[in-house]
């Protein structure tokens, strides 16, 4: 095949005319901007504001093709929100050191921990998603997903002093309600019973609710799925059904153990 022709079967197929990559490095670099503006000591406030607001007028102009989405006002509404995201987002750090032996620091939690930088993520894109901006929020959390593997669908509900211990695997559907104090740890997954388009619009995420722990490898799954408050779901867990407040549902595997010196 020639060269031109080869051109022009690619071209042919490139017609979506909004589908600039670049959003998508943009939006990266925004997140990350944003998260050194809130935690950096060393980073000037004012001055990276300032630059946040020109960074998000390129973007806006970016994704918001569509007739009626919104743009660039948002962002002067977005900086008035900042200061109480900040705060929760606080709350969120200590409850990841108070509760994890192996924190050393808050310091230690903030620069190191995957969970917390997964639940900034989130926390920053969220209000962005109730805006209704099209593309950014998603492309944040996935910035996210990307250097933690925790993948948290910006639409969903979160309360305070949130946890997320080891993170690595952690799913959380767009429509899951947590409430306050709730611990997760590794590989948790809060998702649909069904993968379904005509349901956009359904609650089809479980909701977890006050002081639950629930622990490695958990499955939780559908919409009308309550856990109730103070209750732990031990690991390995696979849960379609609501579970009363102060239960303990735990999964029992069949484990046999051989002596090999025994032969």
């Amino acid at each position: 095949m020639k060269m031109e022709n080869i051109i022009a079967q690619i071209e042919e197929q490139k017609n979506l005319p909004n589908l600039n990559l670049s959003i998508k490095e943009k939006t990266q670099a925004f997140t990350h901007k944003l998260f050194y503006t809130l935690f950096d000591k060393q980073t000037p406030v004012k001055d990276n504001l300032m630059e946040l607001g020109m960074d998000f007028e390129v973007l806006a102009k970016l994704v918001c093709w569509e007739p009626g989405s919104p743009c660039q006002d948002i962002w002067q509404d977005y900086l008035q929100m900042l200061p109480g995201i900040l705060e929760k987002l606080n709350l969120d750090a200590q409850a990841i050191a108070k509760n994890d032996p192996a924190a050393n620091s808050v310091e230690e939690v903030y620069l190191s921990y995957p969970g917390f930088f997964a639940i900034a993520t989130y926390r920053l894109s969220h209000e962005f998603y109730k805006f209704g901006l099209p593309l950014v929020p998603r492309l944040m959390t996935e910035c996210a997903h990307s250097l933690t593997g925790t993948d948290i669908n910006p639409g969903a509900k979160i309360g305070d002093s949130f946890f997320i211990d080891h993170a690595t695997g952690v799913v959380i559907g767009e429509t899951a309600i947590i409430e306050d104090n709730v611990k997760l740890y590794q590989g948790v997954t809060l998702g649909a019973l069904t993968v379904n388009k005509g349901l956009k619009n359904v609650k089809r995420h479980p909701t977890i609710q006050k002081n639950v722990t629930i622990y490695a490898n958990a499955t939780i799954l559908g919409g009308e799925t309550v856990i109730g408050e103070n209750s732990i779901i031990g690991g390995n867990v696979w849960l379609t059904k609501s579970v009363p407040r102060n239960s303990m549902v735990s999964h029992t595997p069949q484990i046999s153990i051989k002596n090999n010196a025994d032969k």
